[in-house]
């Protein structure tokens, strides 16, 4: 098969892909008084302003509120730098595409990577939050690796196909702002999907939202196993987790297909 083909050259470019993430790295902190530290104190100054907002303007009585909105935010901010940084790789390295021959793929996927090495980084920061909040954690949280992978195969997957959008349509990078902020808020990064009502009226219709949220949203269903491993101490269900990791997959497949279909041309259009 021609994937499989792709995949036997994106493998060899290997070596490509991780000088790439370095250099991303070495880009995102150049100059920077904080350098890396930025990973801990960005994710933390947000937790911050939420926590503020959420118990002294909007009290609420979730336990261990900082915990909860770090365990959903840190994953959230992996997703939103992925897709923005990764949908404009190709059109910001259009002078590599013009001169040198390499997987176009090698782009956007080190993009997405050295974003997860970002989010990895930061992830310190959570476990010293529940030790320092008496938080309790379980050894549930031993299966993070499962959900972080589903995470990086939608995430890559969805980045691919925007990633070629974006370089026949320009406004793709501009209508983009407008769908992840509403994404954001259908999303429970800043609460617990349990406030989202289970049986809901619309036109007539009844439906269970909390379920089909998970169900129609994988970052639902994705921060929710984030939640469930690391806030609740308790594994995800069964269903949810092979349902998202189906969609995950899906997601992957279809976007590198589309990917692969239009990358030849992708030196006419930047």
């Amino acid at each position: 098969m021609e994937i499989l083909r792709h995949l036997r050259e994106l493998w060899q470019y290997r070596e490509l892909i991780r000088n790439l993430v370095v250099r991303d790295l070495k880009v995102r902190y150049k100059s920077s008084i904080f350098g890396i530290a930025w990973s801990w104190l960005n994710p933390l100054l947000m937790m911050v302003v939420y926590t503020i907002f959420f118990t002294v303007f909007l009290p609420n009585d979730i336990p261990h509120y900082p915990v909860l909105l770090l365990s959903g935010l840190l994953p959230w901010n992996f997703f939103n730098d992925s897709v923005f940084q990764a949908t404009a790789s190709i059109v910001g390295n259009a002078h590599l595409i013009k001169k040198v021959y390499f997987p176009r793929e090698v782009l956007p996927i080190s993009t997405v990577l050295s974003n997860l090495v970002n989010f990895l980084v930061a992830l310190p920061v959570f476990f010293a939050l529940v030790f320092v909040s008496g938080a309790p954690l379980t050894w549930w949280a031993l299966l993070l690796p499962i959900t972080i992978l589903i995470q990086v195969a939608f995430t890559i997957g969805l980045t691919l196909f925007l990633t070629t959008l974006n370089v026949f349509f320009r406004d793709t990078q501009i209508i983009l702002g407008v769908i992840m902020l509403a994404w954001f808020f259908l999303t429970p990064v800043f609460y617990p999907i349990e406030i989202v009502p289970q049986e809901k009226t619309v036109l007539g219709v009844t439906f269970n939202a909390q379920l089909w949220l998970r169900r129609l949203n994988p970052m639902a269903s994705i921060i929710a196993s984030y939640r469930d491993l690391l806030y609740r101490g308790a594994p995800t269900g069964l269903d949810f987790l092979l349902r998202t990791a189906v969609t995950a997959l899906a997601v992957l497949v279809v976007g590198y297909l589309v990917f692969l279909r239009y990358s030849p041309r992708f030196g006419e259009e930047v």
